[in-house]
Order: C-alpha cells, then sequence, then structure tokens
C-alpha cells in the first residue's frame, strides 16, 4: 500500500498538468462536446436557438454563418469561451465536491445566457416567447454542462490533495 501510494505521489510530480491547465482543459473539451450536442439538438428541432445564434448571428451577417464552417467556427469559440467559465468554477467551487454543485452551476448559467444577457443576442427571443421544447432543451444541455465542469474540477482537485494526504500519511 505504501509503495502504491509512493508510486502515484511520484507520478502526480512527474505529470506537467497542474490542477488549474487540467481545469482548463475540462472546460474547453467541455465546451466544444456540449456545443456539439447543443448543434445536434437543433438540427433535429429540440430547439429553435442554435449556439451559432449566441455566438455569431448576433453580431455578424453573412451567408457562411449557416454553412458547416460557422457550426465549427462556433463550436470552437464555445470551447474557448468554457475557459472562462471553467476559470470561475475553479477559483469558486472547486472544493465544494457534489455533483449538485455542477447542475445548480449549469442552472445560473443557463439565467445568465438566457434572462442577463439575452439584450445582447439579437437573434435569441425573450425566453417568455420560446416553446417550451426550447426551453427544457436548453436547460438541461446546461445541465449537463454545468455537471460535466463542475463535477469534473471538484473531482480532480479533491483527488489530487487525497494523494497529498496519502503521501504525508505514508512518510509519517
Amino acid at each position: 500500500m505504501k509503495q502504491q501510494n509512493q508510486q502515484l505521489e511520484q507520478n502526480k510530480h512527474e505529470n506537467p498538468m497542474t490542477i488549474l491547465s487540467r481545469s482548463l482543459l475540462t472546460g474547453f473539451i467541455g465546451g466544444i462536446i456540449w456545443s456539439i450536442f447543443a448543434t445536434i439538438l437543433y438540427y433535429f428541432n429540440f430547439t429553435e436557438v442554435a449556439p451559432k445564434s449566441f455566438i455569431l448571428s448576433s453580431w455578424f451577417h453573412a451567408e457562411w454563418i449557416d454553412t458547416w464552417l460557422g457550426t465549427v467556427i462556433t463550436i470552437i469559440a464555445i470551447g474557448l469561451l468554457s475557459l472562462v467559465t471553467a476559470l470561475v468554477y475553479y477559483g469558486l467551487l472547486k472544493k465544494v465536491n457534489s455533483i449538485w454543485m455542477g447542475v445548480v452551476f449549469g442552472i445560473v448559467l443557463w439565467i445568465i445566457i438566457f434572462y442577463i444577457m439575452n439584450p445582447i443576442f439579437s437573434t435569441v427571443p425573450q425566453v417568455a416567447d420560446l416553446d417550451m421544447d426550447t426551453i427544457v432543451t436548453t436547460l438541461c444541455v446546461f445541465i449537463l454542462y454545468g455537471t460535466f465542469i463542475g463535477y469534473s474540477i471538484s473531482y480532480d482537485y479533491h483527488d489530487l490533495q487525497r494523494a497529498k494526504e496519502d503521501s504525508k500519511n505514508a512518510k509519517a
């Protein structure tokens, strides 16, 4: 057991990625995965707003936005914006080791995007004008995204703390 803990601790020190860099990577990957998922839901008419409605369509009026290139650029942009989301979660909530905090984080993000920031998205209708399918679908996507980001970052943080404690106990 001691040898296994020492090996785990040695591997943690050899890994050049810090908890912050892994959290940022989690944010980028989460943004990519869940924006792809949201785009698929839009194409299958589960929602009347696409991710590109927020990222590109509100500020640019070009034909290429409605092509595959607009979709790819939107997905990459959401991945990059998701770095900020992961940084916020890392800074404020990484010590909370609960899946429910991720759920709440996703709901708060949905409220921020759909209520508070809605006036800056000219191509996205007000929440009162959206149909129930769109509200439920987008809320679920944000809950899944928040859970992915939140629980991944919290689990990684607590796993590292546990490894540090095991290493201290093995030395004692």
